[in-house]
């Protein structure tokens, strides 16, 4: 999260500029100006899902597991490799979306040791339910930016 609200001014850019000859006053400027963007964004964002009882990181690994081929056999471990969070925390998350009835966590038959991660049909559904308002929110912030 980039918690600044108030960005440098153009003129404070310039001092700091003067004293660290490495910054280019231009692109820090583009480069704050985004992470704020994207910083409200995110906050928009958890706030949508979560009047869908998600999360960014539960709705992230529902894309994960859909965009994957129906007869795609998606791991844990795939997941964890595909989304940038810790192991417990990950394996918290599925949790919560197993208890949720949104995703079915079952012993992968061909690895004992490993488990196969599929959505329920109830998953599919609130996927499917949240997707509309997100494409339109990621959209609008997309428009505004160009």
């Amino acid at each position: 999260m980039f918690f600044l609200k108030d960005l440098p001014t153009q003129r404070m850019l310039q001092r700091y500029a003067a004293e660290h000859p490495e910054m280019d006053v231009d692109k820090v400027a583009a480069a704050l100006t985004m992470m704020r963007r994207a910083s409200v964004l995110i906050r928009a964002l958890d706030a949508y899902f979560a009047a869908f009882d998600l999360s960014l990181l539960r709705f992230l690994i529902l894309i994960v597991i859909d965009r994957e081929a129906a007869d795609a056999r998606l791991t844990i471990g795939d997941i964890g490799r595909r989304i940038d969070v810790s192991k417990p925390v990950m394996t918290r998350t599925l949790k919560r979306l197993a208890d949720g009835g949104l995703i079915d966590i079952a012993p992968d038959g061909a690895d004992k040791r490993s488990k196969v991660v599929t959505l329920t049909a109830a998953g599919q559904d609130r996927l499917a339910r949240t997707l509309p308002g997100y494409f339109k929110m990621i959209s609008g912030d997309m428009a505004t930016a160009m």
